[in-house]
C-alpha cells in the first residue's frame, strides 16, 4: 500500500492525512495561513536496537509498536528481516497488529534482503520496504567493491523488486553527506523512476553541520529533474551532538520526513531524537511551516517504556523527557514560573505526557480490572498462565507499595515476557546485611538450568557482594561495563529498575530488574543479563 500523504493543512490542524494516501506535489507554493505535513519515521526498533545491548524481542518490539502507534507516528521501522530469523517474526509480529501506521522493513539493495522484507509486512495494513546501497567513493571502493554504474544498477534492481511487494518504496544513500553531488542526483533520479516514493539523505557517521546540510537538501530538491514526484527525508546521526540541528535544517530547505528515535537512542551516539524533532517544530511553528499528527501527550510514556525494554535509562537533564526538563531550582526561575509559566517555560509539561503515570490499580483490585489495564496500555499475554503469573507479581507488589502505576505494569510485564527457554539463570532468595564497620555479605539461593545452588559472598556494598556471590556459582567471566539504578515512579516506596550491562567476548547486553528492594533488583537484572549472555544470535547490523 502507499505510503503517508504529502497534504496541506492549517495551522493546528488535528487530523493529518490519512495512511494509504500519496500525494508527492509536496513542494508546491503554500499561502501565509497554510502548512504543510512533516511525516515522523521512526526507527526506534531498528536503528535504536543497534545500540549496544539494546536488542529487542518480537513481544518487546509489538509493545513498542502499540505505543508508538498511540503516539500516532506516520512510519514506524520494525526492523531488518534478513538479519536473523528473529527479526523477521518480529517485523511480522509488529506488521500483524498495527494499523494506524505505516510498518517499514529494512532491506539492502539485494534481492534476498528484499524479498524477506516484502514477506514480513505482508500482513500490514500499510506497509513500507525501505532499502539502501552506499554512495560515497570511500564506501563504493573500500566496503562494496563496486563501481558508481553497478551501485545505480543495484539500486534500480533494488527498488524494482520492491514495487512488486508494495507501492510504497524508500531509497537511501546510504553515507550521502560524503557523496559526490552529481553521482547523488543521478541514481536518485534513476530510483525515482523505477518507483521510490521516498528519497532518504542520511548523515550516516554523523559529520554534517547544519547550514551544510540543509544546503545539500536544497540543492538535490531543486537539480533532480523528477524530484516533485518523491518526498525527501533525513537520518542524521549524533556523533557531533547535532542530529536534531541537522534534521530541523533540512526541514527548513524542503524535507518532508524525519526519520528519529525514542530518547535519540542508536548506535555510536544515537540519532535525532523524536520528542526533540515534534516539540521544536510545534513550539516553533513560526519558524517551520509544517504539521505533525504526533499526539505529543504520549512523549513522556514512549519514552519510559522504551528506557524500561532496553534499559537505558533517560538522563535527567535530557530534553523534554528528562526528569529535569520541567524542574526548576533558581529562587528566580521558580518566583517567575508561579507569576506567569511562561516567563521560563516554552512547553506545558503536560503537554508532552509529564504527570500521565496515573493511579490506576491497589491491592484490592482484581484480576478482571488488572487485565483490562494491560489491555488498555496495548498489552497481550498469550496465555492464562502467563495472565496468572503477571496478577501474582501484582498483588505481591501491591502488599509492597499502596499505589501501583502504569509503569509499576510494564516492569511487571517485562519481567513475564522473558523468553522461558532464556532462563537458565533465576533468583530464588537473597539476604543482604550492611552494616556501618562490618564487611557487607549476600547470601543467595540462585537457580542454575533447574538445580538450586546456595552461594553467599562479602562485598565493597550489599550489591557488590550479591554480585561475586551470583559468579562464585556461574563463573560467567563477564566484565560488569555499567550499573545503573532508576525509580520507575516517584516516593520512598517505588520500585527501583536496575540495569547491568555485560561483555564477553565482543558481545555486549542489558539485564533489567526491578523491585521494591534494590538488592534484589540488582541480582535480577544481572541474571537477566547472564541469561540473554548465554543466548547467542547472530544477527547482522546495517548501518544507516
Amino acid at each position: 500500500m502507499p505510503g503517508p500523504a504529502q497534504t496541506l493543512l492549517r495551522p493546528g490542524a488535528v487530523e493529518c492525512a490519512k495512511i494509504g494516501v500519496f500525494l508527492p506535489e509536496f513542494l508546491r507554493e503554500t499561502g501565509p495561513n497554510m502548512s504543510q505535513q512533516l511525516i515522523i519515521f521512526d526507527t526506534t526498533m531498528r536503528d535504536g536496537e543497534q545500540s549496544p545491548g539494546a536488542s529487542m524481542t518480537r513481544e518487546e518490539k509489538v509493545r513498542i509498536g502499540r505505543q508508538l502507534e498511540r503516539l500516532r507516528v506516520d512510519v514506524m521501522e520494525a526492523g531488518f528481516p534478513a538479519a536473523s530469523p528473529g527479526d523477521f517474526e518480529a517485523v511480522k509480529a509488529v506488521a500483524s497488529v498495527i494499523r494506524d501506521s505505516t510498518v517499514c522493513a529494512l532491506a539492502r539493495a539485494q534481492e534476498n534482503d528484499i524479498r524477506r522484507a516484502g514477506e514480513a509486512i505482508a500482513p500490514a495494513a500499510s506497509g513500507r520496504i525501505h532499502t539502501f546501497i552506499a554512495t560515497s567513493p570511500i564506501h563504493m571502493e573500500k566496503k562494496l567493491r563496486m563501481t558508481p554504474e553497478q551501485v545505480m544498477e543495484a539500486a534500480i534492481r533494488a527498488v524494482t523488486l520492491a514495487r512488486t511487494y508494495t507501492d510504497d518504496v524508500e531509497f537511501s544513500c546510504e553515507d550521502a553527506v560524503r557523496s559526490d553531488p552529481d553521482f547523488m542526483c543521478r541514481i536518485i533520479e534513476a530510483v525515482i523512476d523505477a518507483g521510490a516514493r521516498t528519497i532518504n539523505i542520511p548523515d550516516t557517521v554523523g559529520y554534517a553541520i547544519p547550514f551544510q546540510y540543509g544546503a545539500l537538501i536544497e540543492s538535490l530538491i531543486k537539480r533532480i529533474p523528477n524530484a516533485h514526484r518523491a518526498i525527501f527525508s533525513v537520518h542524521c546521526h549524533n556523533d557531533l551532538g547535532l542530529a536534531v540541528s541537522n534534521s530541523l535544517a533540512a526541514v527548513l530547505s524542503g524535507a518532508r520526513q524525519v526519520e528519529c528515535t525514542v530518547n535519540g537512542l542508536g548506535e555510536r551516539a544515537g540519532n535525532a531524537a523524536l520528542e526533540e524533532i515534534v516539540m521544536a517544530i510545534r513550539t516553533r511553528h513560526d519558524v517551520f511551516n509544517v504539521d505533525t499528527r504526533i499526539d505529543t501527550t504520549q512523549i513522556v510514556p514512549v519514552s519510559r517504556l522504551v528506557s524500561t525494554i532496553t534499559g537505558f535509562p533517560v538522563q535527567p537533564n535530557k530534553a523534554v523527557v528528562g526528569a529535569n526538563a520541567f524542574a526548576h531550582e533558581s529562587g528566580i526561575h521558580q518566583d517567575g514560573v508561579l507569576k506567569h509559566r511562561e516567563t521560563y517555560e516554552i512547553m506545558r509539561a503536560e503537554d508532552v505526557g509529564w504527570n500521565a503515570n496515573k493511579l490506576v490499580l491497589g491491592k484490592h483490585s482484581g484480576r478482571s480490572a488488572f487485565k483490562a489495564r494491560l489491555k488498555e496500555l496495548g498489552i497481550e499475554l498469550d496465555s492464562e498462565v502467563a495472565v496468572n503469573t503477571a496478577f501474582q507479581r501484582f498483588k505481591e507488589l501491591a502488599d509492597k507499595k499502596h499505589e501501583i502505576f502504569d509503569e509499576d505494569l510494564h516492569a511487571i510485564v517485562s519481567e513475564e515476557l522473558t523468553e522461558p527457554q532464556n532462563e537458565h539463570y533465576g533468583l530464588i532468595s537473597l539476604m543482604a546485611h550492611s552494616e556501618t564497620g562490618e564487611l557487607p555479605q549476600a547470601r543467595l539461593v540462585v537457580s542454575v538450568g533447574g538445580e538450586e545452588c546456595a552461594t553467599q559472598s562479602h562485598g565493597s556494598g550489599p550489591v557488590d557482594a550479591t554480585f561475586k556471590a551470583i559468579e562464585k556459582v556461574v563463573n560467567s567471566g563477564a566484565s560488569l561495563q555499567l550499573y545503573s539504578v532508576n525509580n520507575i515512579t516517584s516516593g520512598t516506596e517505588s520500585q527501583g529498575e536496575v540495569t547491568v550491562r555485560l561483555a564477553r567476548g565482543g558481545r555486549i547486553v542489558n539485564g533489567l530488574g526491578a523491585d521494591t528492594d534494590i538488592v534484589v533488583a540488582s541480582a535480577k537484572a544481572y541474571l537477566s543479563a547472564l541469561n540473554k549472555l548465554d543466548v547467542r544470535v547472530e544477527r547482522m547490523s546495517p548501518q544507516l
